[in-house]
């Protein structure tokens, strides 16, 4: 009996060590089950059936490097500057902005049609960098989802059936719900690499309030998958006026952003 009992510990001990990762942002251990090595990999996998449903990639390729040139600067700031990040636009006109396990993250034409400059597309992409590099994507599908069901459905061979699979896991990805605490970490780690990227942090709250106002006319899917309490304007602003100095001098980038996506939306 106490050696079954012994083994049984041993089981669970084991168990546990291998669910377990160090966050890189917060330096905490978390319950994890999809190893790191495999982040990317699956990020890879559904890349390309996420830009299917959400209607494809923009078709206008000096758009994307542009968008892809201000995400891979914040991305040089994180905590994980080493991970082959992929920003994406993407045709859907809902205002939505996710990100995929090992970097790739997207944002859609409707929300890139809410935005007003530089500072807070770069906003929207460090929040979402931040869920990549803190692993939030990664812990949420292991627990919404499943890792096996995940590898074992992009791993199978290719039938009717399986592509089913694949897009019935494809929007659950889409629509991985974070919790308060994921979302505000997500928020306060995304301004400092706002502002190593020389960007004006206030351009976070600014988003939140612009999407907050968008909700009440119409929900918006950025707020059914990035939960929002209310006090978040609250503590952004907090760590802006307490951390922060010299803000009046980092870059907001209007002009740039009307040249570089507005302009080019409307053609």
């Amino acid at each position: 009996m106490k050696r079954k009992l012994f083994l049984l510990f041993l089981f669970v001990t084991s168990s546990f060590t291998l669910g377990c990762a160090v966050n890189p942002v917060t330096g905490q251990k978390q319950l994890m089950f999809i190893p790191e090595n495999q982040d990317v990999e699956i990020g890879r996998k559904y890349a390309p059936e996420i830009e299917k449903q959400l209607g494809g990639k923009i078709p206008d390729e000096y758009l994307q490097n542009y968008i892809n040139r201000i995400g891979s600067e914040l991305a040089r700031k994180s905590h994980r500057p080493d991970w082959p990040y992929k920003f994406i636009a993407l045709q859907d006109k809902s205002v939505n902005a996710f990100a995929l396990p090992g970097g790739f993250v997207f944002i859609t034409k409707g929300m890139l049609q809410k935005l007003q400059n530089e500072a807070q597309l770069s906003a929207i992409l460090a929040h979402e960098i931040v869920h990549v590099v803190a692993r939030h994507s990664s812990a949420a599908m292991s627990k919404q989802i499943g890792f096996n069901l995940l590898i074992s459905a992009v791993s199978s061979e290719k039938t009717s059936e399986n592509a089913l699979m694949v897009t019935d896991l494809t929007w659950k990805i889409i629509t991985l719900q974070y919790s308060r605490e994921d979302e505000r970490l997500a928020d306060l780690t995304g301004l400092d690499y706002l502002v190593s990227a020389g960007y004006n942090p206030y351009a976070m709250a600014e988003v939140m309030k612009m999407l907050q106002q968008q909700n009440e006319k119409a929900a918006i899917e950025f707020f059914s998958t990035h939960p929002s309490p209310q006090n978040r304007i609250r503590y952004i602003t907090q760590k802006i006026q307490k951390k922060y100095t010299r803000i009046s001098q980092l870059k907001i980038g209007e002009n740039e952003y009307q040249k570089n996506v507005l302009n080019r939306l409307e053609n």
